[in-house]
């Protein structure tokens, strides 16, 4: 790369000081690598990185080559060995004073885990320390007796455990990070490194094997060159780059030369990340109802008929189940079976009230019809599935995705979410239920005026509608509610009052986030203004 004096002159006043240093500590043809650097400047971990980078990038510096290197890393075992002595020594030391122990007896003495007690025994047997009697007895060997007066083991015993107990020192008195290179070891060392160090599962190993590849650079030929001009502009990398509290207190600032901005540049564009507004909304309302004990539920968007209607005692001719209520799946058609005895339940509760207390609805339960599968289109099927597993007393609730045609305007939505719940109980009534209504219509909805009007749903006797007042758009209902009726209960073996409500989580959100249209719940446009202010 050719440059001119004024070029290069204008890099060097734009140099980061920790190019400055790296520039100004070496020659040309030093090869450089991280930790080299790193070592030699005394820089914080990851600094030689960025120098070198920043550098290459500048064509400061090139690559000259690559080498792979191995190194070994001290584990938090091989740390508490170190402190706490290695199975090795903690085995000898405890048979100087014991003169037979089975290995199960010196595991549990020593605290240590049964396979590093055999690992250690094996390794000390094999240099003739210590042998295993006809009564399964760890022994010391007569060899090494003298052990037992005080005297110390010698021999390939006493190396190994020289060594074992050198390289776990010299680990710990390295840098932090507890490294030693594979070309600082020994011939000695490097084959005890082979069998006390692990690549994998080094968590029961006192040392990690890692394995490098370390790129070596050179500087290209204009490095001389911006020495020359780093000198005459008086730029050493020490330079301060800021103004801490400290410096301004005890004053170590002053007589300091501080490095210099180009104020001319544009500055980059913050591009601040932040949560979608209804995604957090949602969240929060989930928040909310598991800090009132309520456990969450989930299911298939693709349900059975008998699932979101039937077991609701929805008759089979009832309006809602017009075509253009609910969408129709074209293949399969239907499920293949509706799970016992469920099914014969709600057949009989339909025809002839079964064993509920009920009349029904007088007329053929079609065992076919109930198997077809149409895209979930209210919340309460779940609480239908829920009903058979319940515990007694129990809160449960749902975020449920639900479908049905509908004509789409600033109040409904073709797809929609429904947050829907259900608290079974000897002692749930109607009270009950208006006060979890007035926890979705107050504090999670945030209206202020709040009315509930009497509804009718097939599953539910009584029926509550809970409606509020926007401020532009007047009132609307946010959802349907009520005490499941004995065919609903019953046929799915619940004997306790049970409270349900379906709510409009969308419209609870409109009202929430100050939105006017629920489509805007949905834009695509992430910088809308009101979806800002609602966060």
């Amino acid at each position: 790369m050719m440059m001119s004096m004024e070029q290069i002159q204008n890099v060097a006043k734009n140099l980061h000081p920790l190019e400055v240093k790296l520039i100004l500590s070496y020659k040309n043809g030093d090869e450089l690598s991280v930790e080299k650097i790193e070592k030699d400047l005394g820089l914080k971990a990851g600094n030689g990185n960025q120098a070198l980078s920043w550098l290459a990038a500048k064509e400061i510096v090139r690559e000259k080559r690559r080498e792979n290197a191995v190194f070994y890393e001290l584990t938090d075992l091989g740390r508490n060995w170190k402190e706490n002595g290695t199975p090795e020594e903690r085995i000898i030391e405890l048979l100087r004073i014991n003169d037979a122990l089975s290995l199960p007896e010196i595991a549990l003495t020593l605290k240590l885990e049964n396979k590093d007690a055999g690992s250690a025994f094996g390794v000390l047997s094999k240099l003739g320390v210590l042998f295993m009697d006809e009564q399964k007895k760890v022994r010391v060997s007569l060899a090494a007796g003298e052990q037992k007066n005080g005297r110390p083991i010698s021999g390939p015993a006493a190396d190994y455990l020289e060594s074992f107990r050198g390289l776990l020192e010299r680990a710990a008195q390295t840098d932090s990070t507890g490294i030693l290179g594979e070309t600082e070891l020994s011939d000695g060392e490097k084959k005890l490194m082979g069998q006390i160090a692990k690549k994998r599962g080094a968590q029961d190993a006192p040392f990690r094997v890692i394995e490098r590849e370390t790129v070596f650079w050179v500087f290209s030929p204009i490095h001389q060159e911006l020495v020359e001009a780093l000198k005459q502009a008086g730029i050493s990398g020490e330079e301060i780059g800021e103004i801490t509290a400290d410096m301004l207190e005890k004053g170590s600032w002053k007589g300091k030369n501080f490095r210099s901005y180009n104020v001319g540049l544009p500055p980059a564009r913050l591009l601040a990340g932040r949560s979608n507004a209804y995604v957090q909304f949602l969240e929060n309302t989930k928040d909310k109802l598991v800090s009132l004990g309520f456990e969450e539920f989930d299911g298939p968007l693709v349900e059975t008929e008998f699932w979101n209607s039937d077991a609701l005692f929805m008759p089979q001719f009832h309006a809602a189940r017009d075509i253009h209520d609910v969408y129709h799946i074209a293949d399969p058609k239907e499920a293949k079976t509706i799970d016992e005895p469920w099914l014969s339940h709600v057949a009989a509760a339909h025809e002839n009230g079964g064993t509920t207390g009920s009349r029904g609805w007088n007329y053929h339960f079609d065992r076919d019809f109930t198997k077809r599968l149409i895209l979930r289109s209210q919340g309460t099927v779940m609480s239908a599935k829920t009903l058979p597993h319940a515990k007694i007393p129990g809160k449960y609730f749902g975020m449920l995705r639900c479908f049905r045609y509908d004509k789409v305007d600033a109040t409904h939505l073709s797809d929609f979410y429904q947050t829907e719940g259900i608290v079974l109980g000897k002692d749930v009534n109607l009270r009950s239920l208006l006060g979890m209504l007035e926890i979705f219509a107050t504090e999670l909805a945030g209206a202020k005026e709040v009315k509930y009007v009497p509804g009718y749903f097939p599953f539910t006797e009584p029926s509550v509608e809970v409606h509020i007042k926007h401020p532009k758009l007047g009132w609307f209902e946010l959802g349907g509610s009520g005490i499941f009726r004995p065919e609903v209960t019953a046929s799915l073996g619940i004997s306790v009052p049970v409270a349900a409500w379906g709510i409009g989580i969308d419209r609870m959100a409109l009202m929430a986030l100050g939105l006017n249209d629920l489509r805007e719940l949905f834009s695509y446009d992430i910088e809308s203004a009101r979806l800002r202010r609602s966060l």
